[in-house]
């Protein structure tokens, strides 16, 4: 059995969505191929051979290029069963198999494609041959099983060099490596892409299957380590087992984690742990300072927990990285001016990547948000090309707000621009928008912060600007920050 599998794009990492299943099915005793067309050409011979060609799908992008890929892989291998996996498979279910997946995988993706190599192997060793393209889907479109996960297979994935870096406040660069202690969340944020699949159930990878990955990635040039989870707390004794042991092995080995507010303040007494230990930054999905918002996205926090956490980060000697969805239905004027007040007035411009100013919300389908009443009066016809439900806010300046943002972001990005240069273009036209009075915060200058190289987000909606700019830029010539 002869399988190729396929990642798009994954924020710059070595993708753990081919590493992980690789060695699932090499040990099943398939010949695995994987494709990271993000920094390297498909290598159209294995797909000529390949009897299952599969694409990870773990965020939107990702998503909408393998489905740009599909018409060409066709070309090359009509015979191919075409597999679709990972968190936003599921989701996207029916319009998948309207471009030709013929089998789709969500959640502990690795047991079914397994299953799904097993049964394609059998049907072509019975003489069904061709039948084996069509058969039908035996394997859960969602499985939550509890599994028992295979140290991932990174050796045939192009080197970490190639990948992502942390940039540090000096300006040195450190190679970063990548893995996942768990998957899933027990929580159920309105806007977030995981509820639809996990809803609420959190999987975690063994202790020392994490660290055997996280060994090799640095016997492989990885100096820092990010650290996948959707929430990093969400089991707080396994977490801090994992980086603890990560220290006591590598103590000039450094990483990063994602962790909500509400866990931050739960598990305050953590932070000190995560500090000694070499935790560079906590990347945080804020979203909003705006209570009424927050309470819309069902986000478990409002706007005084937030400061809460800044202070206590400033306390720790920690770095926060907020994340924002500036841009929703409930966005006013005067409530983005006050995000960018708020940015500036806690000294976190530095802090936050320009591209968070500019994320417009997606709704994507089985969304929570078209619980919201609102939100299903506010939404246009599901989009297929762009793989969610286009809206307009109520005050069309709101929209050209944000289309003249995400446009001062691209250039800033373009022409290298301090965060602190775009933050005060996109404060000036914060501030022109809404007539508000006095003048918007001027930031002369900003401490650098540690962070990644390609920055973090979720949740934006697409736009065909974007697209485009993913797919013309060739890795090596990636900007630090892609506008995406």
């Amino acid at each position: 059995m002869n399988v190729v599998l396929i990642s798009t794009y994954e924020l710059g990492h070595q993708p753990f969505g081919l590493a992980s299943p690789a060695a699932w099915l090499t040990e099943a005793g398939a010949s695995v191929v994987c494709i990271d067309s993000s920094r390297q050409s498909l290598d159209e011979a294995a797909i000529r051979h390949a009897d299952l060609v599969a694409f990870y799908l773990p965020m939107h992008t990702a998503t909408r290029l393998a489905i740009a890929l599909v018409p060409r892989i066709r070309e090359l291998n009509p015979r191919a069963h075409i597999c679709f996996y990972g968190l936003y498979a599921p989701v996207n279910e029916p319009y998948l198999r309207q471009v030709g997946g013929q089998t789709i995988l969500g959640g502990e993706f690795e047991e079914g494609l397994v299953r799904l190599a097993d049964r394609l192997a059998t049907r072509s060793q019975t003489g069904h041959g061709q039948a084996a393209v069509t058969a039908a889907q035996s394997e859960p479109v969602i499985s939550l099983s509890r599994q028992k996960f295979r140290v991932p297979q990174r050796a045939e994935l192009p080197p970490l060099k190639n990948y992502a870096h942390v940039i540090m406040p000096d300006g040195a660069r450190r190679i970063a490596g990548y893995t996942e202690a768990s998957r899933g969340c027990k929580h159920l944020c309105r806007h977030c892409p995981i509820v639809p699949v996990y809803d609420g159930v959190f999987r975690i990878v063994d202790r020392e299957t994490v660290l055997s990955d996280i060994r090799q990635q640095i016997s492989a040039g990885a100096e820092h380590i990010t650290f996948g989870d959707p929430d990093f707390l969400n089991g707080p004794a396994h977490a801090v087992a994992i980086v603890d042991e990560l220290h006591r092995t590598f103590p000039s080995v450094t990483y990063d984690v994602t962790i909500k507010i509400e866990h931050l303040l739960k598990h305050a007494d953590v932070l000190p742990r995560l500090s000694d230990t070499g935790c560079l930054f906590v990347t945080s999905a804020v979203e909003s300072v705006d209570d009424a918002v927050l309470e819309k996205l069902d986000k478990g926090h409002t706007r005084a927990d937030f400061l809460r956490v800044v202070h206590l980060f400033q306390q720790s000697g920690l770095t926060l990285l907020p994340t924002f969805v500036p841009f929703t239905p409930w966005t006013t004027l005067s409530g983005y001016c006050d995000l960018l007040q708020t940015v500036a007035e806690n000294d976190l411009v530095a802090n936050v990547a320009p591209i968070q100013l500019a994320i417009r919300l997606l709704i994507p389908e089985r969304s929570r948000l078209l619980d919201l009443a609102e939100i299903r009066e506010t939404i246009e016809p599901f989009d297929s090309t762009a793989l969610a439900y286009p809206w307009r806010h109520a005050d069309p300046r709101v929209d050209a707000l944000a289309r003249e943002i995400r446009a001062i972001v691209e250039r800033g990005e373009k022409f290298g621009r301090s965060r602190a240069q775009i933050f005060e273009r996109v404060a000036q036209a914060a501030w022109d928008a809404s007539e508000a009075t006095g003048q918007p915060p001027r930031i002369q200058a900003a401490s650098a912060v540690p962070h990644l190289s390609e920055a973090w987000y979720c949740c934006a909606e697409p736009t065909d600007d974007q697209f485009v700019c993913i797919k013309e830029v060739p890795a090596a010539a990636a900007p630090a920050e892609n506008f995406i």
